[in-house]
């Protein structure tokens, strides 16, 4: 998932059942679409190996997109990720579960797309 931290809205994601490079560079390519990408645009993300490895690192550099991550277990670095999955496994996945990965997509959308209208007015 990739958030805008000046807008704070949510500008790319995608799940699948396995959490790849591929996926993550796709979360990446849709981030672009929606935001775009301009000179001294950086991207910050936690310590995950999918956000370090070669081919993501070759997009980043491709989109001229500068990479910072945040220091080993200082999760308070990426506050307001952390916060959005708080706010995502409180409202939206404890206490249920989706029949399959198709439904849990439509809610993740739904869940998505009212968050964005919220921060819009505040």
């Amino acid at each position: 998932m990739a958030m805008d931290l000046y807008s704070r809205r949510i500008i790319g994601w995608s799940l699948d059942t396995k959490r790849t490079t591929e996926l993550t560079r796709k979360t990446l390519i849709n981030a672009i679409r929606e935001r775009g990408s301009q000179p001294g645009l950086i991207l910050y993300t936690d310590r995950c190996v999918e956000y370090r490895g070669a081919e993501y690192q070759k997009e980043l550099r491709k989109y001229g997109i500068k990479y910072s991550l945040n220091r080993a277990g200082k999760c308070t670095d990426n506050a307001h990720m952390e916060s959005f999955f708080h706010s995502l496994k409180a409202e939206l996945i404890r206490e249920n579960s989706f029949q399959a990965t198709s439904y849990l997509k439509y809610a993740l959308a739904r869940y998505i797309n009212d968050f964005l209208k919220s921060e819009k007015h505040t």
